[in-house]
């Protein structure tokens, strides 16, 4: 079946920071059809080769380490269409340009999804059309609903690609693979014996002149919402009998039902916003100060909340999400924090309980901290850290869901119910946030995060 690719925001941002580089990607490991088109559409007054140029200086920037050679490949296939996409006409003229069954990207602010979709459907997809919107998936749950109900009008649920680049991530999929391709982990993987699990994602970089999305959002809806929540559904999960675009997305929506939103905010929840401070070489100026930033908003640049999962494999258990900006050390991983052990016949020792860490980058792998007899006396215990670093993946995340995308399969996708669940989690959080009820705490650039 021939398809094309129809990429609505095709000159924004994210089309020349991630969609373009990870196309690129797919051009050099020869995983793009040759007769494969990608059709952008936008507002700007271009023609095909000032698209073109556009996309030769995006990659030399985005993706400087995929070959020239392929990366003119993928220059090859570019079109454009000049149109508004919330506007019906001007975006049946796009579609009609593009050959054969589109896949429909929404590379766009999640502000226009709505009118998108609505303008969509008065145009009507062909059979076998596919839609893919990027996150943040709505700006709460009524909204994330609406959306899910244009999406419904247009095609079934597995024609929908509801993308999170961190599903794609090695280490996280290797957390399925820990779990239940080996013996092992899988029996003590349960509140018995893990005592608490840490998910975090902690960034050195400041705004990075990201200041009109991320002001609006903060680092609850960018981090947490999404990326942070997927990864406890995946650690916390019961074992699937298949891994397919039913299976896993459903055993992912279980957990996701069962979480409950902090019961304190106060005790349970922290935000807050970077100062003046410096990281290494690099001297920040306060978020406030920041170009584009609306100090009015109290957007926090640092969030954490704990929440448990009500079943009865992680009853009592709590789950830590944490995400913030400018902080001293780039700390990104998923911690399960073991049990102590019943009974120590090392004396006066007390040693502590056992982590497994998962870790994200800047190298993804897997620690096991344990206790080991030491050198010296054969009854002293030392601390000993079992590591490996996992090998590089070949594709970045982002390539490797538009590869899955390009085949059909929606296994890497969000479903519908995770999309909404998620939004339940956490407007608690952002409405007692919004209500002043939890304050909103500083901490100096370079620093650990707000103190307590």
């Amino acid at each position: 079946m021939n398809r094309s690719l129809v990429v609505l925001g095709g000159t924004g941002d994210l089309t020349g920071r991630l969609l373009l580089p990870s196309l690129a990607a797919l051009a050099a490991a020869d995983d793009l059809p040759p007769d494969f088109e990608v059709r952008a559409v936008d507002r700007k007054d271009w023609d095909d080769e000032t698209y073109r140029q556009w996309a030769r200086e995006r990659l030399a920037a985005h993706a400087p380490e995929v070959a020239e050679a392929a990366r003119e490949r993928l220059v090859d296939h570019l079109r454009y269409s000049r149109g508004d996409v919330t506007d019906a006409d001007q975006l049946r003229k796009a579609l009609e340009q593009a050959p054969g069954v589109p896949i429909v990207y929404l590379a766009l602010p999640n502000t226009i999804f709505r009118p998108t979709l609505e303008a969509l459907i008065e145009i009507g997809l062909p059979e076998g059309a596919q839609i893919v919107v990027e996150k943040p998936f709505g700006r709460d749950q009524a909204d994330a609903r609406v959306l899910n109900e244009l999406l419904h009008r247009l095609v079934p649920e597995n024609a929908v690609f509801r993308i999170d680049h961190f599903l794609a991530r090695q280490t996280a999929l290797n957390i399925l693979g820990l779990r239940f391709a080996n013996r092992v982990f899988e029996p003590i993987w349960n509140g018995g014996h893990v005592e608490r699990v840490e998910l975090v994602y902690d960034e050195v970089l400041g705004l990075e002149g990201r200041a009109g999305y991320y002001d609006t959002a903060g680092a609850l809806r960018d981090v947490l919402q999404n990326h942070l929540l997927q990864l406890l559904a995946l650690v916390a999960m019961e074992p699937p009998f298949a891994f397919d675009d039913v299976t896993l997305p459903a055993h992912k929506a279980d957990v996701l039902r069962a979480v409950r939103p902090p019961a304190d905010m106060v005790r349970d929840t922290v935000r807050g916003r970077y100062t003046a401070g410096t990281i290494g070489d690099r001297r920040l100026p306060d978020y406030v100060a920041e170009e584009g930033v609306d100090p009015s908003r109290d957007t926090e640049t640092y969030a954490e909340f704990t929440v448990t999962v009500d079943n009865w494999r992680w009853a009592g258990v709590p789950f830590r999400l944490r995400t913030g900006k400018a902080l001293g050390t780039r700390r990104r991983e998923v911690a399960v924090h073991f049990r102590p052990v019943p009974q120590l016949p090392f004396g006066d020792e007390d040693p502590p309980p056992d982590v497994l860490r998962l870790r994200l980058d800047p190298h993804d792998g897997i620690t096991l901290e344990l206790n080991l007899n030491g050198a010296g006396d054969p009854f002293d215990l030392e601390r000993q850290a079992l590591e490996v670093d996992l090998p590089r993946q070949e594709l970045p995340a982002h390539a490797i869901l538009i590869r899955e995308l390009l085949a059909g399969d929606t296994t890497l996708s969000i479903s519908d119910v995770e999309a909404e669940q998620s939004w339940r989690i956490v407007e608690p959080i952002l409405a007692a946030w919004a209500a002043g009820e939890v304050p909103l705490r500083e901490y100096p650039a370079g620093s650990a995060g707000p103190v307590g």
